[in-house]
């Protein structure tokens, strides 16, 4: 029996063919459409915000619109740069498919740019009318971004004003991979993250199943290796059985005699004044009393003592005249 084939994506197969066309064009073609529905979970947040109110003042409608008709002015009216003269042809196709992405992608960011503005002034306003007054603004542009016919053929002739020919048509049909903005790129991390995650449990059930295998090596070597019994000594049945154990011999302590306390402790050395020994003794030797860096200083002060204040005449001396003596004070 011979299977009918299936009916069910024939009316939708030329849309999904037209959207996941594998070229250049295609890519440019997904990156536009990625952003066509994104301003809807902006309308929903927005509406929470507000309390579902629509009305709003005049100068946020007004705000927003501007902004919108800008855009949307800028957008017709700014074309893709020309190409310089002498190009070769690769070079050609690649640089006119370079600045046609950058083209296409400026047409993105100017529609984008009158939502978040419109979502600004509604929140600031209370009310939905700014907001959708931007997407009505907004959503034409993102279409007038869509590489079609039109828009291709348009920006081809603005790139060979200067005499270069573009060979856009040819850059655009090259192969590529059916790609989406920022949905590939956090699919294609996930994917990396489970097979890391997948990689490290798997590393780690190696691990335990390798410490399982050497915790029951362990056990049965020790299982089949025979214990010798061991004997206890006499002394340890002895103290095992309730009988006293012996101890090693301990060294009895020095004796102490009974005058200890009363015996005459050393005397500190007492340094020696100078000014009142002085007299008792003058044929002794000072040097042989004093030793090492202290006998230069004793020396030196007895020698200042003996002269009886001969270093404050030899300052009075210096003066040269002046009076060093303290003025007389003039307190009643």
């Amino acid at each position: 029996m011979v299977e009918r084939p299936r009916k069910r994506f024939r009316v939708l197969r030329p849309v999904i063919d037209y959207v996941l066309q594998p070229t250049q064009e295609g890519e440019l073609r997904r990156r536009v459409l990625f952003w066509i529905p994104a301003p809807l979970p902006v309308v929903g947040l927005v509406y929470f915000l507000v309390g579902g109110d629509l009305s709003a003042p005049g100068w946020t409608i007004l705000l927003a619109g501007s902004v919108g008709v800008g855009t949307l002015v800028m957008a017709m009216v700014v074309p893709p740069t020309p190409l310089p003269e002498g190009l070769a042809p690769p070079v050609s196709a690649r640089r006119s498919l370079h600045r046609y992405r950058q083209f296409v992608q400026f047409r993105v960011a100017l529609a984008l740019v009158p939502m978040v503005v419109g979502a600004l002034a509604a929140l600031s306003g209370g009310g939905m009318y700014p907001l959708f007054v931007a997407l009505a603004l907004a959503w034409p542009q993102l279409l007038l971004a869509l590489p079609t016919f039109f828009t291709i053929t348009r920006a081809r002739r603005a790139m060979e004003s200067r005499g270069t020919t573009a060979y856009l048509w040819h850059a655009l049909s090259r192969p590529a991979k059916v790609t989406w903005p920022i949905a590939t790129p956090l699919a294609r991390s996930y994917r990396s993250w489970r097979v890391e995650r997948a990689r490290r449990l798997a590393q780690e059930k190696e691990q335990d199943i390798e410490r399982d295998r050497a915790w029951k090596e362990a056990v049965d070597s020790e299982r089949a290796a025979p214990t010798e019994p061991v004997v206890p000594s006499a002394e340890e049945a002895e103290a095992e059985n309730g009988g006293l154990r012996r101890t090693r011999r301990l060294h009895a302590l020095p004796e102490e005699n009974a005058d200890a306390d009363n015996e005459p402790t050393a005397l500190i050395p007492q340094p020696e004044h100078l000014g009142e020994e002085g007299k008792g003794s003058e044929g002794e030797d000072t040097s042989s009393r004093t030793f090492g860096a202290g006998s230069t200083v004793h020396r030196a002060a007895s020698r200042l003592l003996e002269q009886g204040g001969a270093l404050s005449l030899r300052v009075r001396d210096r003066r040269r005249g002046q009076a060093n003596r303290r003025p007389p004070s003039h307190k009643p």
